[in-house]
């Protein structure tokens, strides 16, 4: 991806993206950029959310790569990677590919659903739910199989560095709107401090450290399908 930062989608399980609102996330609006009724519609197809988890979860794909992955014909999922394009959920990958098949990422920047807008209607409030569900239940899926599988595919060391957590605190409205703040907030410093640092070892000629796709829910752990890709 040219776009190095982890791809990422907001919701939380009723559907409202960021639930920090209201005020700003990292200085911002959280459903600046949410989609709209027109987009949203074109995501709420459950095909259109596993080519998106997909996607998000393991990045740059084909067409026939996801058809074989999600046990459909590649004329099935090249239709609907066309109609999340149409709406800037997915963009071509112009850097892979030979022309022969395109390649296909998640737009930079991520999806935010939720906007005060789509849950106005009975019709948007049913399309967050279906997307949200979605969602999770992949999440559920990813860290079923981190728990089966995590120690054998790849070792202690992976294990430790892991995080499941949960916690149960008794917060206000505005604290907990401040620990989604902060959750944001420390989530930029690190991609800003890690892309830093990555781009110091290029200038030394370093050798690349070992890199896994991993999924923060907050659960922080690597995705075991990313090993049978």
């Amino acid at each position: 991806m040219s776009d190095d930062r982890p791809d990422e989608t907001t919701a939380d399980p009723s559907g409202t993206a960021n639930p920090a609102a209201p005020g700003v996330v990292g200085g911002r609006d959280p459903f600046e950029d949410a989609l709209g009724m027109a987009a949203l519609r074109a995501l709420a197809h459950p095909l259109r959310v596993e080519i998106m988890n997909e996607l998000s979860d393991f990045g740059p794909a084909t067409a026939s790569m996801l058809a074989e992955r999600l046990g459909e014909s590649s004329g099935a999922t090249s239709y609907h990677l066309r109609q999340l394009a149409r709406h800037d959920i997915i963009v071509e990958d112009t850097e892979r590919g030979s022309g022969r098949e395109r390649w296909w990422r998640m737009a930079p920047g991520g999806v935010t659903i939720g906007s005060p807008e789509t849950l106005g209607t009975p019709a948007g409030r049913e399309a967050n739910e279906l997307i949200s569900l979605g969602w999770q239940q992949n999440n559920e899926r990813r860290l079923a199989a981190f728990l089966r599988r995590g120690l054998d595919t790849f070792g202690f060391d992976w294990m430790e560095s892991s995080t499941l957590s949960t916690s149960h605190l008794e917060v206000t409205r505005e604290q907990l709107a401040e620990f989604g703040r902060e959750y944001y907030a420390l989530q930029d410093r690190l991609k800003a401090k890690w892309k830093a640092e990555d781009a110091e070892a290029d200038a030394r000629t370093e050798p690349p450290a070992e890199r896994k796709r991993v999924q923060v829910q907050f659960n922080a752990f690597p995705l075991v399908e990313q090993e049978d890709r």
